[in-house]
């Protein structure tokens, strides 16, 4: 199923060359969930390993973020739409018309081995500019959508669960390394 044609398509988004996925790319849980473990550089599509792929998901996200600056309240400096909560009900958010103002932060700061600076950047300005907002009593709220005024209510395990091993990867590549020796 992975080398379907519909699989990958070469495209230009924002300046970023892809080939894997469709459109202005996926929810950045995509890079995430089976990758806390499964180390994305061992593996490759169209002859890139599936971390460089990821990287440019996440570079268009952060480009497509400052594209809608105006559009939606917080996006620019801050980024990363994948499933969430959001106002309404729970929703895969992607750059795009899957995109309704629904910030969750998991996906800037899971995504710290691809992008370290943006995702620090993110990071420093959720906790230092926002963080009594969305500062909750085990880590930042599952999401929020500063256009509708909203702040989730709730961090959800799932949601956050990559953050810790995810910053792990990109600071010492341990779960990387402890899975990949299976």
């Amino acid at each position: 199923g992975w080398r379907r044609p519909e699989y990958g398509e070469k495209r230009n988004v924002f300046g970023v060359t892809m080939s894997l996925g469709q459109g202005l790319g996926p929810p950045l849980f995509w890079t995430h969930y089976s990758y806390l473990g499964l180390d994305p550089r061992a593996i490759s599509y169209d002859g890139e390993s599936y971390f460089e792929h990821f990287k440019r998901f996440c570079q268009v996200q952060v480009r497509y973020a400052q594209s809608k600056r105006d559009t939606f309240e917080g996006y620019g400096p801050l980024w990363g739409l994948t499933s969430s909560a959001n106002p309404n009900h729970y929703k895969g958010h992607r750059p795009g018309e899957r995109d309704d103002g629904t910030i969750a932060p998991t996906a800037a700061l899971s995504s710290m081995p691809y992008l370290p600076d943006a995702s620090m950047s993110c990071l420093r300005i959720l906790y230092n500019e926002h963080g009594r907002k969305l500062w909750k009593d085990y880590g930042f709220t599952d999401a929020f959508n500063y256009s509708k005024d909203w702040v989730a209510p709730l961090l959800l395990g799932i949601d956050a669960g990559p953050i810790a091993p995810m910053i792990e990867n990109h600071r010492s590549g341990l779960p990387w390394k402890m899975f990949m020796k299976s």
